[in-house]
């Protein structure tokens, strides 16, 4: 959330400037960060491999894989190009619809 309200923060305080300030929000891409999801998987006596997580988290994501560096580096192309010079403040997720998808039941509230 900080990185949201900074990117938002800033794009209103420099676009005066001319300058744009955006950010790409990654869904689930295979990294050292996102190394440790298996732990969060639930318990079975099914392969634990890295290739096994990856199947399951991809199960989850509307797209039905997990993103890459070129999916990435495509958001920020598009930032980075004429296309997007109009674009300040933006948060674009690149996550496969994972966002756009999650349904929460309103019964629970």
């Amino acid at each position: 959330a900080a990185v949201h309200h900074l990117t938002k923060k800033l794009a209103a305080d420099l676009a005066p400037r001319g300058i744009t300030v955006n950010a790409v929000a990654p869904g689930y891409v295979p990294s050292r960060m996102s190394a440790g999801l298996s732990s969060w998987l639930p318990n079975t006596e099914e392969d634990t491999s890295k290739n096994n997580t990856e199947q399951v988290i991809a199960k989850t994501i509307p797209l039905g894989r997990m993103g890459n560096e070129d999916d990435m580096g495509g958001a920020c192309i598009y930032f980075a190009s004429r296309a997007g010079a109009w674009c300040t403040g933006v948060i674009l997720n690149v996550d496969g619809g994972t966002v756009g998808a999650t349904q929460i039941p309103l019964s629970s509230l």
